[in-house]
């Protein structure tokens, strides 16, 4: 008999927003202001990016693996066109937590809205949207072995599991060993992960930032101590929001990078000092593996 989770995934509706909603902020590494709209899509759309571009041009991106591009300290999307799409790791990660699989996402700049460096302005944002089910059926990326990928002492392993969990470990010079782990709902994310904020370290997020803004580069000119957590020595400034912060928000942003799939993806990760390069090497070496996985 199937388990309980695994009867409520297979039952699983394609589901939308129930209204649109706007959000206005700067980005991290831009700096500069932009404007978020967010709104409902239909069945089969999937998420996709919007950027309007100068004389009313736009150009469309969808947040697919195939369209991920590498750039600093953040996941971004080129679409065939050549703009890109900066630093949606967040949004995604809350869409995918609100399980909404449908929406059109228009911004006016190159980079989402960075807020205090983590992603509950995007959940206060959708959980008063709403969420609405259709009747389209909801196929999911059920993994069916365990694929790995390693980078000196970085690791990712995803097995098979009815839902989608979570697990991290991560050392940090002069911290004691930080350590997740939890199921990906709705309430989990918003309540444990979300509250994590963007991290680094002063000795080195600070000339970062000045060669950033110096030549004009989008790398950190962003940053400060109201939109990222700035750590010095052994500490944050101003302390965690939640414990173990940062090891959280690798775990937030591992949600939104596995977001690019296409699906949702029920496996159960076990996750050792990742970031966002490491993440989507784990979504290519599953993706390009059909022996591994199958849709429900």
């Amino acid at each position: 008999m199937p388990s309980p989770s695994s009867t409520q995934a297979a039952r699983r509706r394609q589901a939308t927003l129930s209204a649109s909603f706007r959000l206005t902020g700067r980005g991290l590494h831009t700096g500069r202001r932009v404007t978020v709209t967010v709104a409902p899509a239909h069945d089969d759309h999937g998420i996709v990016f919007r950027r309007s571009l100068c004389r009313g041009r736009t150009v469309d991106v969808p947040a697919l693996w195939t369209f991920r591009e590498t750039q600093p300290l953040c996941t971004a999307l080129r679409s065939t066109e050549g703009p890109l799409v900066r630093t949606v790791e967040h949004l995604l990660a809350a869409l995918h937590a609100y399980r909404i699989d449908n929406a059109l996402v228009c911004l006016d700049a190159e980079e989402l809205p960075i807020f205090d460096g983590g992603a509950l302005p995007w959940c206060e944002a959708l959980r008063a949207s709403g969420r609405t089910e259709t009747d389209a059926p909801l196929r999911s990326i059920r993994v069916l072995r365990p694929v790995e990928v390693r980078r000196d002492r970085r690791s990712l392993r995803i097995e098979p599991a009815d839902a989608l969990h979570l697990s991290g470990r991560l050392e940090l010079a002069h911290f004691a060993p930080m350590h997740w782990s939890g199921p990906i709902t709705p309430e989990v994310f918003a309540e444990q992960l979300a509250p994590s904020r963007s991290f680094g370290r002063a000795k080195w997020a600070i000339p970062a930032k000045i060669y950033g803004t110096l030549l004009r580069k989008p790398l950190l000119r962003g940053a400060n101590l109201s939109s990222t957590a700035c750590i010095v020595g052994g500490r944050i400034l101003g302390g965690m929001t939640v414990p173990d912060e940062p090891v959280r928000h690798r775990m937030l942003d591992l949600v939104g990078d596995l977001a690019l799939a296409g699906r949702p993806i029920l496996g159960r990760i076990e996750a050792a000092h990742t970031g966002h390069e490491l993440n989507h090497a784990l979504v290519a070496a599953l993706m390009n593996d059909p022996a591994a996985w199958e849709l429900t």
